[in-house]
């Protein structure tokens, strides 16, 4: 595997050396060319209204508002998102489209620019890296038929990332603030745009930086005294430069190259129900060892060149790079049976909801002698491709086309390197002995996927008629080796199609309507596809919808249908089970998106802004067959026919409003989400489906939240800004995964100034 990631490196360096970015499309060269829509997938809130299918835009002023940096209240204005929390802070988010899959948003395609931001999309699309919102400078949300020409995960949908992009003239940002917890938040850049003999030269230099001491509290033992331990600290710098040069032909050029470091204080491990009803905020002393570092690196470049006035054809060269080690508590040992006979090995999830005499739970709390095994999850990842697409623009009698193809060749791997490291604690949670095992001893292995996509649309209109066929196919290639048990080792070999099309009419430039049916599909991972013989998750997806623009008012509903013909599920998510996956069988998820925007200040010209903003869901999801699954340990084991699927709330409904004056101004929003079932047997008791005590399984809490934020304008680019985050201090579980019950961040205030100018 590493001759052919150095001999993968070796191919893509020239490629990214020739070509850069972009964008456009201008028949007049002197024009500010369109963004293409391999860098915005959707473009802003104005090109959304064109698009037939559910689609939104949440910009730069609607992350800036709250000054969230967390992407999971960022998302809460998209409907038809769900979102599991788990750390309160937003670094490792769950996020799903349409009631598929939440665990690690790896049943959905993420993209930063267009280009595809997981470690490893295809080898291992969970998210363990994600961008931090506040550097962004919008959030696209794209669902329905539109999806089949971006990939790999297309049963639900696609969320692109938009950094920050290189000004047309001369700009200077910097937003810091404090806050509760002793976070510091910091985004600063300066870019600009200038003319020289040669063509157009941009450049943009960006720094993001956010740090934090933490909500949470770690019991205190004698040989432990720093409990305040539960913060993080997140660096993320970026550079862009683009080149236009001065050619009969338009061509653009633009590199970008990221960097990414975070050290994170956190874990998997809960509480008892009992512990989080007294102080959802504390952590047990077995915890004090978890911590995560990560380290990521790459970017991408792209060239753009429009031969004609009707083609404009972009090729995109991008690598990745991500190395990361969450060192956590994997399970207890030696934990003294409630007989008072002898000693059993137990899993957390068990030992947090009592089990053994409540014996497990007194050693998390470090008040009784055992053993407290920690992982070191070490692992890497790299993931690369080249991509070119093309869209061409032609009339056939009446009727207009615009044709849209493209072909990516993608690579990527994860390798574990993994062991463990026993720690003796005595009966007062002093730790007495340590003894670490061979680096590679628990886990030794990789996974290599080789995949060649093609895709195919075509947008025909005639009159107020739109109709929009297309085609995905992606070809896989996988390979699977353990440097532990080498019998395992093999290869697989993957086809997939999807396909689909939308219909649209619009009535006037106001208001359209839409509908689309598609098939979409997510892959496997080289073990599943090895090792576990599993195919890839299929779906059949049906949407109808409208929307309605005029003035200061825009609404969209869309009435959603997905038959998922297997769902593929991760069968120990957060526990001790087999830790193999499975194509867990059919699921229906239906419901209802709606999202409107509404500026009663606009609309009657009260001389000031005063906008509203709704965004509910409904969703409402089913399993059609029993689960097949009989590890008690798998949240998704005894699941029954008419059962929901975890963690997909049924109503979701973020509101707000906002006072905008020339010299100040106030925001307000609250957030309502219900309670949903934790595992797919729908128990409301901490009880697996063989009636074993089990802290993943019940329920989570609904739950309203309310954030206000207010800036004032000293001068021309300066402002002062303040904030509450969760103003009613609402404490509620939000998560009974990865281990126990787990809370939402509480109240959280915070004051700064923000600077922005022309240079």
């Amino acid at each position: 595997m590493l001759e052919s990631k150095r001999l993968f490196r070796l191919l893509l360096l020239p490629a990214m050396a020739g070509s850069f970015v972009p964008v456009a499309q201008s028949a007049d060269k002197t024009e500010k060319p369109i963004i293409l829509d391999t860098v915005n997938i959707i473009g802003d809130a104005a090109a959304a209204k064109d698009i037939p299918a559910s689609a939104q835009v949440i910009s730069t002023e609607q992350i800036r508002d709250q000054s969230y940096s967390d992407i999971n209240r960022i998302l809460r204005r998209a409907p038809g998102v769900n979102i599991r929390e788990e750390d309160g802070f937003g670094l490792f988010p769950n996020i799903s489209f349409r009631g598929v899959d939440t665990t690690r948003s790896a049943k959905i395609t993420v993209m930063e620019d267009g280009v595809l931001t997981a470690p490893a999309p295809y080898s291992a699309p969970a998210a363990y890296f994600n961008p931090a919102g506040g550097r962004m400078s919008g959030v696209e949300v794209l669902k329905g038929s539109s999806q089949i020409k971006y990939g790999p995960h297309i049963t639900g949908g696609v969320l692109n990332y938009l950094s920050t992009a290189i000004p047309d003239s001369g700009k200077a940002y910097l937003k810091t603030i404090y806050g509760s917890y002793n976070e510091v938040r910091t985004q600063g850049y300066v870019g600009d745009t200038v003319d020289t003999a040669q063509g157009r030269f941009g450049y943009l230099v960006e720094g993001f930086y956010r740090g934090s001491d933490g909500f949470k509290s770690i019991d205190t033992t004698p040989d432990f005294q720093n409990g305040g331990q539960t913060g993080f600290q997140q660096v993320e710098p970026m550079v862009r430069l683009s080149w236009e040069p001065k050619t009969d032909v338009y061509q653009k050029l633009e590199v970008k190259y990221g960097y990414s470091s975070m050290d994170a204080d956190e874990t998997y491990l809960g509480l008892s129900e009992t512990d989080f009803k007294n102080d959802p905020y504390r952590r047990y002393s077995a915890s004090r060892f978890d911590n995560i570092d990560s380290q990521r690196n790459g970017g991408f470049a792209r060239y753009f060149i429009s031969p004609t006035d009707n083609l404009d054809i972009v090729t995109t060269a991008y690598y990745n790079e991500f190395d990361r080690n969450w060192s956590k508590l994997n399970d207890i040992r030696s934990v003294p049976d409630a007989s008072g006979v002898g000693t059993q090995n137990m899993d957390l999830a068990s030992a947090l909801a009592g089990t053994n005499g409540g014996n497990g739970l007194a050693c998390l709390k470090g008040d009784l002698a055992c053993q407290l095994r920690i992982r070191d999850n070490n692992r890497s990842y790299y993931a690369g491709g080249v991509e070119t697409a093309a869209n061409y623009r032609f009339d056939v009698g009446a009727t207009q086309h615009e044709l849209n193809g493209g072909f990516r060749y993608h690579e990527d791997q994860e390798s574990r390197f993994q062991h463990d490291t026993l720690h003796g604690q005595a009966a007062n949670g002093t730790i007495t002995s340590t003894t670490v095992s061979a680096p590679g001893s628990q886990d030794n292995r990789s996974g290599l996927t080789n995949a060649y996509a093609f895709f195919l649309k075509d947008r025909i209109e005639l009159g107020k008629w739109g109709f929009t066929p297309g085609m995905r196919y992606e070809h896989l290639n996988q390979v699977y080796k353990s440097n532990i048990d080498p019998s395992t080792n093999g290869t697989s070999s993957l086809d997939m199609y999807a396909g689909g099309a939308s219909l649209d009419y619009r009535f006037n430039e106001d208001f359209m309507m839409f509908g689309s049916a598609h098939r979409g599909f997510s892959p496997p991972s080289p073990q599943n596809a090895v090792i576990d013989k599993l195919r890839e998750e299929s779906s059949n997806a049906y949407e109808l919808g409208g929307r309605y623009s005029q003035g200061a008012f825009s609404a969209e509903v869309t009435g959603f249908y997905t038959q998922f013909e297997n769902l593929l599920v991760v069968n120990n998510i957060g526990g001790a089970g087999t830790g193999q996956s499975e194509n867990f069988g059919a699921v229906d998820s239906r419901g209802v998106e709606m999202a409107m925007n509404f500026d009663a200040g606009k609309a009657f010209e009260w001389g000031f802004s005063n906008p509203y903003f709704l965004s509910f869901t409904y969703t409402d999801t089913e399993q059609l067959n029993n689960a097949r699954s009989t590890d008690a340990e798998s949240i998704f084991s005894y699941g029954r026919k008419g059962n929901k699927v975890p963690y997909i709330p049924e109503y979701a409904l973020s509101f707000g409003s906002g006072l905008h004056f020339s010299k100040w101004g106030v925001d307000v929003s609250g957030n309502y989400v219900g309670e949903t079932f934790t595992s797919a047997n729908n128990t409301e008791a901490q009880v697996n489906g063989e009636g074993t005590p089990d802290a993943r399984f019940g329920k989570t809490d609904d739950y309203v939240i309310a954030d206000v934020s207010a800036y004032y304008k000293v001068a021309k680019g300066v402002k002062i800004l303040a904030g509450v985050q969760n103003l009613a201090d609402e404490q509620y579980l939000v998560s009974r995964q990865p281990y126990g019950p787990r809370p939402g961040m509480p109240i959280f205030a915070y004051g700064g100034f923000e600077l922005d100018f022309d240079i």
